[in-house]
């Protein structure tokens, strides 16, 4: 009987070390600063933790999207979720 492991690479564990850090981060950051819900150009009310997570969430559906959607090398891709996140975390 083999046991089969997951390939793990480079990329991908820098990937999951960096959410890990980012998650580490808002924890001190929620204890040292709590923060209160507001508006902003999502339409419901949220905190830094939402954020964070909308950020996330929606980055993946923009590299997703640009997969399956077009040919271009997936930098652009990131760089556009880069700048989707600044702006859901400063705006959102």
């Amino acid at each position: 009987m083999t046991l089969e492991w997951m390939a793990w690479t480079y990329p991908t564990a820098i990937f999951f070390i960096t959410i890990a850090l980012m998650l580490c981060g808002m924890t001190v950051w929620q204890i040292a600063s709590p923060c209160v819900k507001r508006r902003g150009i999502l339409p419901i009310a949220t905190t830094r933790g939402d954020r964070l997570f909308i950020g996330l969430l929606s980055s993946a559906y923009i590299h997703l999207a640009w997969l399956g959607l077009t040919d271009f090398t997936l930098w652009v891709a990131f760089v556009f979720s880069l700048v989707w996140m600044v702006v859901v975390m400063r705006w959102g």
